[in-house]
C-alpha cells in the first residue's frame, strides 16, 4: 500500500506538516503540489525549497493541473504543467477535476498524450468516480473516490471491469477520517482494489491542509 498525498497549505502556514513530509517521502507514491490552485503566476520560494527537499528525499512530485471538467482550454493546462516543471521540476501532473463519460474520453486522449510528449513522466486523472474504464488507460493512477469518510463506508460500490487492472492503477481520497481509524481506511482501500490512497482528518472546505496520519505513523503503510 502506497500513499498520494496531496498537501494543499503553504509550507510557510504549516511548516511542520512539511517537515513530516519531507521525511516520510520515501513512504509516498507521489505528492501533489499545489501552490494556488496550480503552479500559480510566479515561482514561490517556499515551495520551490519544498519540492527540492522532497525530490532529494526521494519524492516524485505531481504539479497540480485543473482541467474544469474538460471545459478549460488545453493551452492553459499545457503552461500549467510547463511551470511546474520549470519552477517546481514536477515529474509528472495530477489533473483535478477530470470529466468521467465516454464523451469527454477523447479529449482525455489528446491531453493526456501531450503532456506526456512535454515531459510529463506520470500522468494521475482525478474523476474523483469510477469513470469510463478508457480513462483508467489513459493514466498510470485514476482516482475512482474523491469523498467523506461516510461516504466511503456506507455507500461506495466497484464496479465489476476494476477487476481486470492491477490495484496500483486505483488511488481513493478519503477525507473526514476519524484519527483513530486511518489504519481501518488504508485496510479498506487495500480490500476495495485501490493499492493507493490518501486518508486524511481534515474536513472541507479543504480537509487537504493537514497531512495524513498515515504517512506518519505504524500503520504498516510502505511506499
Amino acid at each position: 500500500m502506497s500513499l498520494l498525498v496531496p498537501l494543499y497549505v503553504h509550507p510557510a502556514e504549516d511548516p511542520g506538516a512539511w517537515h513530516r513530509l519531507i521525511a516520510a517521502a520515501a513512504r509516498t507514491r507521489a505528492v501533489v503540489l499545489n501552490p494556488a490552485s496550480g503552479p500559480g503566476t510566479a515561482p514561490d520560494p517556499a515551495f520551490t525549497a519544498a519540492a527540492r527537499a522532497l525530490s532529494a528525499a526521494g519524492a516524485r512530485l505531481l504539479g497540480y493541473v485543473d482541467t474544469d471538467y474538460g471545459v478549460r482550454d488545453r493551452s492553459r493546462i499545457m503552461e500549467d504543467m510547463r511551470r511546474h516543471q520549470d519552477w517546481y521540476a514536477a515529474d509528472g501532473c495530477f489533473l483535478d477535476r477530470v470529466t468521467a463519460g465516454p464523451e469527454g474520453l477523447s479529449d482525455c486522449r489528446r491531453l493526456v498524450r501531450d503532456l506526456r510528449r512535454s515531459g510529463a513522466g506520470t500522468v494521475v486523472l482525478n474523476p474523483g468516480v469510477h469513470p469510463d474504464p478508457g480513462y483508467v488507460r489513459l493514466a498510470d493512477l485514476t482516482v475512482t473516490f474523491e469523498g467523506h469518510w461516510t461516504t466511503y463506508v456506507s455507500s461506495f460500490t466497484r464496479p465489476l471491469w476494476t477487476a481486470r487492472y492491477p490495484p496500483d492503477r486505483f488511488c481513493h481520497l478519503v477525507y473526514g477520517v476519524p484519527e483513530a481509524l486511518v489504519p481501518l481506511a488504508v485496510r479498506t482501500a487495500h480490500e476495495r482494489g485501490a493499492a493507493v490512497c490518501g486518508p486524511v482528518t481534515g474536513e472541507p472546505p479543504n480537509p487537504w491542509a493537514l497531512l495524513s496520519p498515515a504517512l506518519c505513523g505504524g500503520d504498516g503503510v510502505e511506499g
